[in-house]
């Protein structure tokens, strides 16, 4: 389930805690075509939802699903602690600060920050 915001006259696609697990193309595909269908620019999807590969850099899911989404021009806020998986890797701390200094994809702890983003991305 996900619903429709307007945050800064920002379209963005909020997608619920609860809901399929986004392990590949196919979840990702569902939710821009989802994002699309509704208007949205930005989908923003908890932590919870994603498979524990993608935080395996190596599996390469990460790359598969941000390329998916950057590719449809639809950015991608995940959202909330990721903590648990960045301590034990170095790699994908420094994918998260990298992708945090862009304009496509986001790894935001709340809904506060990424109204700051959403702030900042129209100024």
């Amino acid at each position: 389930m996900s619903t429709l915001q307007t945050i800064n006259d920002i379209p963005v696609l909020m997608c619920e805690a609860e809901g399929e697990t986004i392990a590949g193309e196919r979840e990702a595909l569902d939710c821009i075509g989802d994002a699309s269908y509704q208007g949205a620019h930005w989908v923003v999807i908890p932590v919870a939802r994603f498979d524990e590969a993608f935080f395996r850099l190596s599996s390469r899911v990460a790359g598969e699903i941000i390329q998916k989404f950057a590719q449809y021009r639809v950015g991608l806020v995940v959202l909330g602690d990721v903590s648990r998986h960045t301590a034990d890797s170095a790699a994908l701390r420094d994918f998260v600060r990298e992708c945090n200094r862009g304009r496509q994809t986001w790894f935001l702890a709340d809904a506060e920050e990424l109204r700051e983003r959403l702030t900042g991305a129209t100024a």
